[in-house]
């Protein structure tokens, strides 16, 4: 991408967005538009057409999606499906038509089946059944995954997929239903601390293992393989690439540390009842590590980070 070019970042309010537009505007590209979703829906196909035909995007970022945590995914799957489903299919399509040089499409983790061999290699994508508490949100994701594989082959477009593990950062949903365990676990573990609790009970055992990555560390991910060349990019066929940090914890673990960077020193318990989601995520990232990408944020940094931006946000409450 050259600097001037004119580029799309689709969902650039938030957690991943935001730090795509961040990370953009640090190295010096000049030309970037990212409308809200109040002036622009992106699950409006001819509000989306409208915009692709006046501003004419030579590249895209495609990180919108609805996203939520495991309460969330369970309670409203018909809108996780039907939203994801409109605005991917909106922006892929419309690229196509518009003639857009080459779009990133964000996945997840959570394409990969529940039971997947650890750790998850790309290749495993479609080889067994999903997680029965988000697959709606997953099978959206696949879609997208195979539009822009189709869309490669039918019309020869340059579309690609990053599949992230579990992403937190500047600019995360701390809504105390609605987040990902590890704001939402920001958030409990500073209220724990603020009404002087002796103990706090957490959703689940506390076994599941996980893989965290922070939003910047992806931003530079996706900045990164955008501007590989094309005979490098492509030179497997279809560009299907995990994005992880390359080791994970349980979530009794991820617990105790925000705990302890929080500054909450009460006792942990688990309620078991509530349920886990699939027992281990940790992506395979050779591929992109062997293509010269690495994270450089540590947990704990990143952790530091979050709750940081976490006492600055206004959104954090409410």
């Amino acid at each position: 991408m050259e600097k001037e070019s004119k580029i799309f970042i689709a969902g650039a309010r938030g957690l991943v967005g935001s730090a795509i537009r961040r990370k953009l505007e640090a190295c010096g590209y000049n030309n970037l538009v990212f409308p809200a979703s109040k002036e622009l829906d992106l699950r409006d196909f001819g509000a989306v057409k409208s915009f692709f035909e006046k501003e004419k995007p030579e590249y895209v970022f495609l990180a919108a999606a609805k996203v939520g945590g495991i309460h969330a995914n369970n309670t409203y799957p018909a809108d996780f499906i039907f939203d994801n489903l409109q605005i991917q299919t909106n922006i892929i399509h419309l690229s196509w038509i518009n003639g857009v040089k080459k779009l990133l499409f964000l996945g997840s983790s959570c394409v990969y089946p529940r039971e997947c061999k650890q750790p998850i290699k790309e290749e495993y994508l479609l080889t067994g059944p999903l997680e029965k508490t988000n697959d709606a949100y997953a099978i959206a994701k696949i879609t997208g995954i195979k539009m822009c594989e189709s869309y490669n082959r039918q019309h020869g477009t340059r579309f690609f997929a990053l599949m992230p593990t579990n992403m937190y950062g500047i600019n995360d949903n701390y809504h105390p239903e609605n987040s990902h365990v590890f704001p939402a676990l920001i958030r409990k573990m500073h209220e724990a601390k603020e009404k002087g609790l002796s103990t706090i009970e957490l959703w689940g055992s506390g076994k599941p293992k996980r893989e965290f990555l922070c939003s910047d560390d992806l931003a530079s991910a996706t900045l990164f393989t955008m501007n590989l060349p094309d005979d490098v990019l492509f030179k497997s066929g279809f560009p299907l690439i995990n994005v992880g940090y390359g080791s994970d914890l349980t979530i009794s673990e991820l617990a105790s540390t925000i705990a302890e960077v929080v500054g909450f020193k009460g006792k942990i318990t688990w309620n078991p009842a509530m349920p886990d989601g699939t027992p281990q995520k940790l992506l395979d990232s050779t591929l992109i590590h062997n293509l010269g990408w690495k994270h450089e944020i540590s947990l704990k940094d990143g952790i530091k980070l979050s709750y940081n931006d976490f006492l600055k946000s206004t959104a954090a409450y409410q």
